[in-house]
């Protein structure tokens, strides 16, 4: 089972759809988190998203590793950008393949799910009048 997993500036879409085909794969299901324009009723001008790089990929590779276990994969991928954001950006992209789409759809879930609440990786959200930090994934 392989696994594409990484930090990035910037994310690729196409190219990381690429990473998850597969010939015995019948269901390919994505996520993408992209940067919004309100949060909270404020407007975010920008995100900017900081990464302990090191234990991130550590974390993500054991979340893909668990989902591997769970489901009957064919590939998984995930990916978190690092850097300023603008709205509509891709800040994260997670997918996961198999010969069903149940479990497609079931691991990515999971995958998204449980990044959020343990990679570590940090925004600041700058809105029109000021910015603050925040854990990126509450």
């Amino acid at each position: 089972m392989e696994h594409h997993i990484s930090i990035e500036k910037d994310i690729d879409i196409n190219a990381a759809y690429q990473h998850l085909i597969h010939p015995k794969s019948g269901g390919i299901c994505t996520f993408i988190g992209t940067v919004r324009d309100l949060n909270n009723d404020k407007d975010v001008s920008h995100l900017f998203f900081e990464a302990y790089e090191k234990m991130a990929i550590l974390k993500m590779q054991e979340l893909a590793q668990e989902a591997a276990q769970e489901w009957p994969l064919h590939k998984i991928v995930i990916i978190h950008a690092v850097g300023e954001k603008k709205i509509t950006d891709p800040v994260v992209f997670i997918g996961a393949s198999s010969a069903h789409r149940d479990a497609a759809f079931a691991a990515s879930r999971y995958l998204i799910d449980r990044l959020k609440e343990v990679v570590p990786i940090w925004k600041k959200e700058t809105y029109q009048d000021h910015s603050t930090w925040i854990n990126a994934h509450p």
